[in-house]
């Protein structure tokens, strides 16, 4: 990652959550500070850059945060991952890790997360079988596995955020997830009582999580990311002294 002032990145995806196959690709998620100055002038940076080949994602520290106050299931697995996964881990990186907790609520878990996941079942359900050669039925089989999978990781991980206030990003049963999504492949439904237990899991469980997330220790970080990384910019124009008055 090429981006100046990156301060936290790592492998995510199918990798960090040990699903990974061979031929998998290797994703990768990030943050990074844009300079102080460049916030003041008519037109902001640029808040996220996404590159393919290697496959990674980088967001600038304002624009992170305000995905991980809504939940986002993706962004919010950055500050969760297993140390080794970590590639750029700066002292502001770790005092974002340090806080993640204030970054989560009940409803905005619960809603991300299974939101989330509802719109992959969606997904699957209105595939079908795909398309009409043998290699397109193939590859709608392979695409809707992976995406099995994904509802299944995201109903247990987003249940366990809710009940419990922490994150395992590495699956326990990897094998488990797999069988799930072969058999999801076959038959679509077959992902639709998973759904449904997890929804009733969610609303029969008191969660951890406060109502609101705590911004303030989230603001104050970020105001030391905007300290850290400020440079003065000389002035360039320097007015004429005024004339005396008469």
């Amino acid at each position: 990652m090429s981006t100046r002032n990156v301060l936290l990145s790592g492998i995510v995806g199918s990798t960090a959550y040990g699903l990974a196959r061979p031929g998998s690709d290797v994703d990768r998620l990030g943050m990074f500070a844009a300079p102080t100055e460049d916030l003041h002038g008519l037109h902001g940076p640029k808040e996220s850059y996404v590159t393919t080949a290697p496959d990674s994602t980088l967001h600038e520290a304002a624009k992170w945060c305000r995905l991980a106050l809504r939940g986002n299931p993706t962004v919010t697995e950055l500050v969760w991952l297993p140390d080794e996964l970590y590639e750029v881990r700066t002292p502001l990186g770790d005092e974002l890790i340090g806080i993640r907790t204030t970054l989560l609520s009940a409803k905005r878990v619960r809603d991300a997360y299974l939101g989330y996941a509802t719109q992959q079942f969606k997904r699957l359900y209105d595939r079908g079988a795909g398309g009409s050669s043998a290699a397109d039925a193939a590859e709608t089989r392979r695409r809707t596995a992976k995406h099995a999978r994904h509802l299944k990781r995201l109903c247990h991980q987003g249940f366990e955020l809710y009940a419990t206030g922490g994150l395992a990003v590495r699956v326990e049963d990897p094998d488990e997830y797999h069988r799930f999504g072969e058999q999801v492949a076959a038959d679509a439904m077959a992902a639709l009582p998973l759904l449904q237990h997890y929804e009733a899991a969610f609303d029969g469980t008191r969660s951890v999580l406060p109502e609101h997330p705590d911004e303030a220790p989230v603001e104050a970080w970020l105001r030391r990311v905007r300290a850290h990384h400020y440079t003065p910019v000389p002035a360039e124009y320097t007015p004429a002294p005024a004339e005396p008055s008469v």
